[in-house]
C-alpha cells in the first residue's frame, strides 16, 4: 500500500461531527481569538525582539517582523480555509493527511512536535529568566539554568527548576478542563496586552534616534561575518528569528473540534489574532531598539530585554518596569498553556489514527480532555526546559512552524485541484499565488536559520523516519481498514 495513501475527506469529517464521545465544543470566537494572542505575545515578543535585534538585525528588526508577518499573512490564510472546512484537532497533520496522504501527515505531525512541545519549553525558560529578574537574582544560577550554560563569574547551571515548575501548575490546569483553560487565558491576555500598550506609548517619549543609525548591523563587526548576521541579510535572519513569536495563530487550528461553530469562528480566531499580533509586534520592536541600542541586548540586556531596557533608561518608571515583568510572566504562562493544549491535540488525531500509541488519545472520564497525553508531554517538554538553553529549544521551533507552514500552503493547493467542489465556508484568495508567496518565504525563512538549527531539525526528522517505519506504518488506522 502506498506511502501516500490519503484519509477520505468524508472520514475527517465524519469525526469531527462526532462530538459526543470526542472533544468538548466549547469555545467561542472570542475565545479563539485570545488563544491566538495568548500564544503569539510571549517570549517571541519579549526576549526573542532582543536576540534578534543583537545577533542579526539590529534596528532593522521593525523589518524583520514586517516580513515574517507577511509570510504568516499567506500562511494564514491557508489555515483559515482548512480550519473552515475541516473543523478537527490535529492541525496541519490532519490537513496534510487529506491532501498529501499519511507519510506526508507522519512527517508533519512529527515536526508539529518541534513548533508546540519545544515552544513550550522555551517559554518556560524565558518565564525562569523574568522570574528571577523579579526576584532580584535571588534563585541560585545553577538552579534556574541549563548544564550547558555558564555564567560570567563561572558558574556553571545544573537544572531550570523555575521551567520545570510552571510547567507542571499548566499542565494541571489543562487536565482539568478546556473552558477553564480558555477562561483563565482570557484574562491573561487582557493584561498583558494592556502592559504592551503602556510600554509603548510612555516608551515612545524615550526613544533615542540616534539608536536608529545605522538601521542594519555592519558587516565588519566581529560576530557578524554571515550573510545572515548583517546588512539587510541580517534582517532576513532576523526574520527567521522572530518568526516563533508567530506561532500562536496556527494554534488556534488545533482546537477547531473544541470551537463551537467552526466554520465561521475558526477564519475569526486565526486571522484576527494575527493581524492585531503583528500590529502590536511592529510598535513594540521599534521602541524597544529606540529606547536601547541593539548592541546591548547581546550581552546585558539579552535576559529580561524589556525590564532591563526600561531600568537603565526609562527613568523614573522603574514600578513599569516590574509590573512589566509581572505581566511578562503571566503572558508567558498562557503562551504554554495554549502550545501544551494544541500539541496534546495534535497527538490526539495521530493517536485516532493509530501512528502514536492510542494513550494519548484517552479522555478524562470527568473532564473530557486527553489528560494521559497531558501527563507524557509534561515529561518530554520537562527535559527540554529544564536542561537545554532556550536560544536552541526557539530556534528549532521556528524550523518547525515554517515546515508546517509551506505544507499547508502547499495542501490548499493540491486541495483546490483534487476537490474543487469540497465546501469551503472560507477561501482562501487568489490560489495559487498566495500559497506559492506563503511556501517561497517560510522556505527562505528556513534557509536563513543558523546551520545548527538546520541540522539538529534534520536529525529529529530522521528519528521521525524510524518510528513511523518501525511502529505508525504498523498500526495505521487507515491501513488496516478500520
Amino acid at each position: 500500500m502506498s506511502l501516500f495513501i490519503k484519509k477520505p475527506l468524508e472520514q475527517l469529517m465524519d469525526q469531527a461531527s462526532d462530538s459526543g464521545k470526542g472533544l468538548k465544543r466549547t469555545l467561542g470566537p472570542g475565545n479563539l481569538i485570545a488563544l491566538g494572542i495568548g500564544a503569539i505575545i510571549g517570549a517571541g515578543l519579549f526576549v526573542r525582539t532582543a536576540a534578534a535585534a543583537g545577533d542579526a538585525a539590529g534596528p532593522g528588526v521593525v523589518v524583520s517582523y514586517i516580513v515574517a508577518g507577511i509570510g504568516c499573512a499567506f500562511a494564514g490564510l491557508c489555515y483559515a480555509e482548512f480550519a473552515s472546512m475541516i473543523p478537527i484537532a490535529g492541525s496541519a497533520y490532519a490537513y496534510a493527511y487529506v491532501t498529501m496522504g499519511e507519510f506526508m501527515a507522519w512527517i508533519i505531525g512529527w515536526a508539529l512536535v518541534l513548533e508546540y512541545a519545544l515552544a513550550s519549553a522555551t517559554v518556560s525558560i524565558a518565564w525562569s529568566e523574568y522570574l528571577n529578574s523579579l526576584l532580584g537574582g535571588a534563585i541560585p544560577y545553577q538552579w534556574c539554568h541549563s548544564p550547558w550554560e555558564t555564567a560570567i563569574d563561572g558558574a556553571q547551571g545544573l537544572v531550570n527548576l523555575p521551567a520545570i515548575f510552571i510547567l507542571l501548575v499548566l499542565t494541571s490546569i489543562l487536565i482539568k478542563g478546556t473552558q477553564e483553560s480558555a477562561t483563565l487565558n482570557t484574562i491573561i491576555v487582557f493584561i498583558k496586552v494592556s502592559i504592551v500598550l503602556v510600554f509603548i506609548v510612555i516608551g515612545w517619549s524615550f526613544i533615542n534616534d540616534a539608536n536608529y543609525t545605522p538601521f542594519t548591523i555592519p558587516g565588519s563587526l566581529p560576530g557578524h561575518e554571515a550573510w545572515n548576521r548583517h546588512g539587510w541579510g541580517g534582517v532576513l535572519g532576523g526574520a527567521g528569528i522572530v518568526f516563533f513569536a508567530f506561532i500562536g495563530f496556527d494554534a488556534v487550528s488545533t482546537a477547531a473540534q473544541e470551537a463551537k461553530n467552526p466554520k465561521r469562528d475558526m477564519p475569526i480566531g486565526i486571522l484576527g489574532s494575527l493581524l492585531i499580533c503583528t500590529i502590536l509586534f511592529v510598535l513594540f520592536s521599534h521602541v524597544l531598539t529606540g529606547i536601547a541600542n541593539w548592541q546591548e541586548f547581546k550581552v546585558a540586556g539579552k535576559e529580561a530585554s524589556v525590564a532591563y531596557a526600561i531600568k537603565t533608561y526609562m527613568h523614573g518608571y522603574e514600578w513599569l518596569g516590574t509590573l512589566v515583568t509581572v505581566a511578562i510572566l503571566a503572558g508567558f504562562s498562557s503562551v504554554i498553556l495554549v502550545m501544551l493544549m494544541g500539541q496534546s491535540r495534535v497527538f490526539y488525531s495521530m493517536s485516532k489514527d493509530g501512528l502514536v500509541p492510542s494513550v494519548f488519545s484517552q479522555l478524562h472520564p470527568k473532564f473530557r480532555t486527553p489528560f494521559k497525553s497531558n501527563m507524557i508531554l509534561f515529561v518530554f517538554v520537562s527535559l527540554f526546559g529544564g536542561f537545554v538553553p532556550g536560544s536552541v529549544a526557539g530556534d528549532l521551533t521556528s524550523f518547525g512552524t515554517l515546515f508546517a507552514f509551506v505544507l499547508v500552503c502547499a495542501g490548499i493547493w493540491v486541495m483546490r485541484i483534487a476537490n474543487p467542489g469540497a465546501i469551503r465556508p472560507f477561501k482562501t484568495p487568489l490560489v495559487p499565488l498566495v500559497p506559492i508567496l506563503g511556501i517561497v518565504i517560510c522556505i527562505a525563512l528556513i534557509l536563513s536559520l543558523d546551520y545548527v538549527t538546520q541540522l539538529s531539525a534534520l536529525a529529529w526528522l530522521l528519528i521521525g523516519l524510524v518510528v513511523y517505519f518501525t511502529y505508525s506504518k504498523k498500526n495505521s488506522v487507515l491501513r488496516q481498514g478500520k
